[in-house]
């Protein structure tokens, strides 16, 4: 496995060793041990979840406030923009985005810690999108930052995909700019 950190310092592009030949391929998508030794985290996952979402859906921008899920993202069908936003008070890289797509062809994955809001743009016609997660899902302290804050800034690839406005939930509508957002007291 190949780890190429980001821009966010603990957001990390994970990139699995696939074996293919004409038949198809294989790739290991988790083995705790390999993803310790490339990574230096030794996690323990205790949720996977998989959503299907069609071309143009944007989910996001989410987070726990209590809770907080670290989430190990990957893309079984499809394509999506996955983004990272750190909302770590007194983090160094505090407000800032990474964004990468991931997808069935490039099999990367996606590290993305606690303390951090987390988004993606479905790019393909539809995605399969599959995440481990470091606790369970929790609805009364799920928070949701304003996927188009200005402040935040991301470039979104709508227009580079054909898509002309993104298609939202109600919650994802309601989303609140990070100034307004409820952030983590403590992450230790």
């Amino acid at each position: 496995m190949q780890v190429i950190p980001t821009a966010i310092d603990g957001v990390l592009i994970l990139e699995p060793r696939v074996f293919g030949d004409a038949r198809g391929f294989f790739m290991e998508s988790y083995n705790r041990s390999a993803f310790a030794q490339a990574t230096g985290l030794d996690i323990d996952f205790v949720q996977d979840n998989h959503s299907r979402s069609r071309r143009g859906v944007l989910r996001g921008l989410h987070y726990q406030v209590r809770q907080p899920q670290g989430k190990l993202v990957r893309v079984s069908q499809g394509a999506v923009f996955d983004v990272a936003v750190d909302i770590r008070q007194g983090s160094p890289s505090f407000g800032r985005w990474v964004g990468v797509e991931l997808s069935a062809d490039n099999q990367r994955q996606l590290w993305v810690p606690a303390g951090m809001a987390h988004g993606f743009l479905v790019l393909s016609e539809s995605a399969d999108f599959l995440y481990k997660t470091t606790d369970y899902y929790a609805p009364e302290h799920e928070r949701c930052i304003a996927w188009d804050d200005p402040a935040i800034g991301i470039d979104w690839p709508l227009a580079a995909h054909g898509i002309a406005a993104p298609l939202l939930s109600d919650k994802d509508r309601a989303g609140v700019p990070l100034a307004a957002a409820e952030l983590f007291e403590s992450l230790s």
